[in-house]
């Protein structure tokens, strides 16, 4: 008697073995999908829970008394210095007034009308 199974028995054996690998391949990636959807909307709710960036920053020198410069929120200058501080259009305006220097890359000078 022959004990050795069938090439037929041997192929749906191997097929069950395959599926069964799929679903567990599966089952991962949904995780995985699971866990970047999940960080996706975590970033999206920090995203609208940031406050609107400021309208002016007072670039203050180093010492923190001195105004060194004005510029619009936006400014990429501003970005670089770890001295500048949200600012009032009152207050950029006093500054002006004070000829304290407006910065040539975002102009607030210009943006106010001065």
């Amino acid at each position: 008697m022959n004990d050795s199974p069938s090439r037929l028995e041997l192929l749906h054996f191997t097929r069950k073995v395959v599926e069964q690998q799929a679903r567990s391949a599966l089952t991962q990636i949904d995780g995985w999908i699971a866990a970047e959807e999940e960080r996706e909307a975590s970033r999206r709710q920090a995203e609208e829970r940031r406050p609107p960036p400021p309208e002016f920053l007072i670039q203050y020198g180093l010492n923190p008394a001195n105004i060194d410069a004005v510029h619009l929120g936006h400014c990429w200058a501003a970005e670089q210095s770890d001295r500048c501080q949200p600012a009032t259009k009152e207050q950029i305006v006093e500054a002006l007034q004070q000829h304290i220097h407006a910065c040539i890359h975002c102009r607030p000078d210009t943006e106010l009308g001065f």
